[in-house]
């Protein structure tokens, strides 16, 4: 009895994860135009069946008048190829900034920020910002944003570069080699970040 209990555990996890993949990326993050890291990225794709779950980490380190800390923190599912829910969370100096959650229900979204703002999108998402790390947004022209609960319009400028323009038309540069993001520069407001693949 023993040995059949040994051996019907040995199958489930082999065939519970013979279809898990995972990949993880690491940036470092720049003030634009100064040779100074401020900053890491890290973001990870695990794909379990149909399931594939995203998670971000931004840590940045500057000093504008006073020394600031800003940490992003995203948790992304998708389910089929589409948007299940989405958790982002903003800190800054160890103080929360901003909470957004994104729930499927059924075929429209959820959206509930932090300060009990709620909207709903009707439309189908099957390409939102965390995506932009892993796949290149080839004949996509819009993608929708975890942080603020819009969708973004993405212009591809050929040669694998795209900009991305949020709902305040900020805009951002994506830069790809064989599908995956190497460089990006993020319009901050106040400051202008580049990240760089250092994987």
């Amino acid at each position: 009895m023993t040995r059949y209990l040994l051996w019907g555990t040995v199958l489930f996890f082999l065939a519970d994860h013979s279809d898990n993949t995972k990949t993880e990326l690491h940036f470092d993050v720049f003030l634009k135009n100064k040779n100074k890291v401020v900053g890491s990225l890290t973001t990870s794709q695990t794909t379990v069946g149909s399931k594939t779950l995203y998670h971000s980490s931004t840590n940045i380190q500057t000093r504008l008048i006073v020394d600031v800390q800003v940490d992003y923190n995203y948790n992304v599912t998708f389910v089929k190829d589409r948007l299940e829910e989405a958790n982002v969370e903003i800190t800054i100096n160890d103080k929360p900034h901003s909470k957004t959650h994104t729930l499927r229900n059924k075929d429209r979204y959820q959206i509930t920020k932090d300060n009990g703002d709620q909207i709903v999108l009707d439309d189908a998402i099957d390409y939102s910002t965390i995506l932009l790390y892993f796949k290149e947004p080839a004949q996509i022209d819009q993608c929708y944003s975890e942080q603020d609960g819009s969708i973004n319009h993405i212009i591809d400028l050929g040669d694998h570069v795209y900009k991305k323009i949020n709902a305040k038309n900020k805009e951002n540069l994506y830069y790809y080699e064989d599908g995956v993001l190497k460089k990006a520069t993020i319009d901050g407001g106040i400051i202008q970040l580049e990240i760089l693949a250092n994987n």
